[in-house]
Order: C-alpha cells, then sequence, then structure tokens
C-alpha cells in the first residue's frame, strides 16, 4: 500500500469505528433510493430536560438524494442522556436497518 493509498484511508469515511457517530440509512417513499447519512453524537444533538435533571437529546435531519427526485425524507431522533437511541421517526421514507 502506497502513502497516497494510506492518506486516502485516513480522510475517507467507512462509516464504521467512529464512538460519536450514528449512522441512519432510508429509503425514499417517492423514488425508492437509499440515502445514507451521520449523526455526529457531540455536535448535532440538542439538550432538552425534561421532568428530573438528566438530558435528553434530539436531533432532527431532513434529507434529500442526489437524483432526480427532490421529495424531502424528515427523520427526527431521541437519544438517553448517555446518547443511545430510544426513538425514531419518520416522514417521506422508511427506515432500513442495516
Amino acid at each position: 500500500m502506497g502513502f497516497f493509498d494510506k492518506l486516502g484511508k485516513l480522510f475517507s469515511s467507512s462509516g464504521g469505528g467512529d464512538k460519536n457517530a450514528y449512522w441512519i440509512t432510508v429509503k425514499c417513499n417517492r423514488c425508492g433510493e437509499t440515502i445514507r447519512t451521520r449523526v455526529n453524537l457531540m455536535n448535532d444533538l440538542s439538550a432538552q430536560f425534561e421532568a428530573g435533571d438528566q438530558p435528553v437529546y434530539f436531533c432532527r435531519k431532513t434529507l434529500m438524494g442526489e437524483g432526480r427526485c427532490f421529495q424531502r425524507v424528515e427523520v427526527e431522533l431521541t437519544f438517553d442522556q448517555n446518547r443511545h437511541l430510544v426513538n425514531r421517526e419518520i416522514s417521506g421514507g422508511q427506515f432500513i436497518d442495516e
């Protein structure tokens, strides 16, 4: 493996191994395109304080494919205080579990 191959692997996103990332894969209801996106667990989440002192984190993403279809797929994610997913909702598409 050459120098540039190693450098390319360093900057490419393989989708795994990043503890600060949560990956979502969805399928558009209109065209069927598969869309994959990354949620940064340190920067993309908003803290919401409910009845207790422990925060609950929330993230909303609007996704759109790269093809001719411009249908928006809206994803709402809720995480607990340890940033583990507890609820997910979607409109305009469906979740694909990998």
